[in-house]
C-alpha cells in the first residue's frame, strides 16, 4: 500500500509540475515567436510553439527525487528498494538525459545536423552501458542466446539509438508520438511493479504525469487561439531514452538465464513495436528511391493513413490502437510461442496492415482521379 501510494504521489507531482511549467512555456513561445513554422512535409498549417518538451526533464526529475526524498525522511529505506547498483544506474542515466535534453533544445531554438545529433545519441547510449545495462543475451532470437560483450555492447548502444530515433520521428501529427509513449510507459510501469522494480517504475509513471498533460494541450488545443503545443526534439529525444533506458532495463534484469528464452523481451520491445517497424519501413523506402535515409519525406505510417482521407485524429487514434493490439498480441503469445517465430509474425502482420493501407490509398486516388463524362466536357469525380 505504501508503494503504491508513493508512485501514485509520483505520477501526480508530475502531473501538477506539468499543468503549471507547461503553460508558462506557452507563453514564452508566443513572446519570442519560437514557433514551428508549416511547410510542405508538415501536417499543420498554422505556426505552434515545439517547446513543449522543455518541461519533461525537469518535471521527470523533481517528481522523482521529491518521492524519493519524502521515503528517506519519512519512512526507512530498505536495501531492495534503493541499492547502491541502482543509484549507480541512476546517474548515468541522468547524465545521459542531460546530454540529449540540452541537443534538443539547441535544436528546437536554433537546428542541430542530424551526424552531431547522432554522435551525441551514441555517448548517451554508452552511457547506459557503463550503468550496466547491456545484453548478454538475444533470448534465443534466430537461436541465438548468450553473447559476448564485444557483441551485446555494440547490440545495445545500437537499440538505445534506434529506439530515440524511432520516438523522434514517428512525432508527426498531434498526439502521437505522446501517446504511443503513454501506453508504452503504462505497460512498463505495470511490469516493473509486479516484478517488485519500484524505482524504474517510478521512472516510467512520473514521465508519464507529465504527458498527460502536454497530450491535453498537444491533442485538443486551439492553434488560432495559441493554446497548442509541440513537443520538439528536447521532449521527443528525452521520451525515447527514457524509454529506451527501461525496455533495456526490463529485458536485461529479467534475465533467468543467458541460455534461456526471455519472454519479457518481447513484451518490453512490444511497447514500441509500431515506431521500430515504421522507421524500417521509412528507410528502405528512401534507400529504394536512392534517397538519403536520414533525410525527412511524408512516407512514415500517419502519411499514409492520410492519404486514405482520413482526419489528423482520427489517424492518431487508429495508431494508437495498432499499437494496443500489438502489445495485447505479444503479451499473450510471449510464454507461448519461440521468439523468433514471433518476431515473423509481427512482420507478417505489419506487412499485411501496410498492404491493406495501400490499397485503400489507390482507392482513394482512384475516386478522385477525373474522368471525362459523356455528356460534358467537365471532370467528374468519381
Amino acid at each position: 500500500m505504501q508503494i503504491t501510494l508513493l508512485l501514485l504521489s509520483g505520477f501526480l507531482f508530475s502531473v501538477l509540475f506539468g499543468m503549471v511549467i507547461i503553460p508558462r512555456i506557452l507563453v514564452i513561445s508566443h513572446k519570442k515567436r519560437l514557433y514551428d513554422v508549416p511547410d510542405s512535409r508538415k501536417v499543420h498549417t498554422t505556426p505552434v510553439p515545439r517547446l513543449g518538451g522543455l518541461s519533461f526533464f525537469p518535471v521527470i526529475l523533481m517528481s522523482m527525487f521529491l518521492v524519493i526524498g519524502f521515503r528517506l525522511y519519512f519512512w526507512d529505506m530498505d536495501s531492495s528498494s534503493l541499492s547502491f547498483n541502482m543509484l549507480y544506474e541512476y546517474l548515468f542515466l541522468f547524465v545521459g538525459m542531460t546530454l540529449l535534453y540540452l541537443v534538443g533544445v539547441c535544436d528546437d531554438l536554433v537546428g542541430v545536423g542530424y551526424r552531431y545529433k547522432f554522435a551525441v545519441q551514441i555517448v548517451s547510449a554508452l552511457l547506459l552501458v557503463l550503468s550496466g545495462n547491456w545484453f548478454g543475451s538475444l533470448g534465443g532470437l534466430f537461436g541465438v542466446y548468450s553473447v559476448p560483450a564485444w557483441v551485446g555492447i555494440p547490440v545495445t548502444v545500437f537499440i538505445v539509438v534506434y529506439i530515440t530515433n524511432a520516438i523522434n520521428l514517428i512525432d508527426g501529427i498531434d498526439g502521437l508520438a505522446s501517446g504511443l509513449c503513454s501506453i508504452a510507459l503504462s505497460v512498463l510501469s505495470v511490469i516493473f511493479f509486479i516484478r517488485m522494480q519500484y524505482v524504474y517504475a517510478l521512472l516510467a509513471i512520473c514521465t508519464l504525469g507529465v504527458l498527460m498533460p502536454f497530450w491535453c494541450y498537444n491533442v485538443f488545443g486551439n492553434a488560432n487561439r495559441g493554446h497548442k503545443l509541440f513537443m520538439g526534439d528536447a521532449g521527443s529525444l528525452t521520451l525515447g531514452y527514457v524509454i529506451g533506458f527501461l525496455i533495456i532495463h526490463q529485458c536485461v534484469s529479467n534475465q533467468v538465464s543467458p541460455e534461456l528464452p526471455n519472454p519479457y523481451m518481447v513484451i518490453a520491445f512490444s511497447t514500441v513495436l509500431v515506431p521500430l517497424l515504421d522507421v524500417i519501413r521509412v528507410v528502405l523506402h528512401r534507400l529504394r528511391n536512392h534517397r538519403n535515409p536520414f533525410l525527412p519525406d511524408k512516407n512514415h505510417f500517419h502519411h499514409k493513413l492520410l492519404r486514405t482521407g482520413m482526419r489528423v485524429r482520427m489517424v492518431m487514434v487508429t495508431i494508437l490502437c495498432v499499437s494496443i493490439f500489438f502489445i495485447t498480441l505479444n503479451l499473450l503469445l510471449a510464454k507461448r510461442m519461440n521468439i523468433t517465430y514471433l518476431l515473423f509474425l509481427n512482420l507478417f502482420l505489419w506487412s499485411l496492415l501496410h498492404l491493406s493501407i495501400n490499397r485503400l490509398i489507390s482507392g482513394e486516388r482512384g475516386r478522385k482521379r477525373p474522368v471525362r463524362n459523356s455528356d460534358s466536357s467537365l471532370p467528374v469525380f468519381l
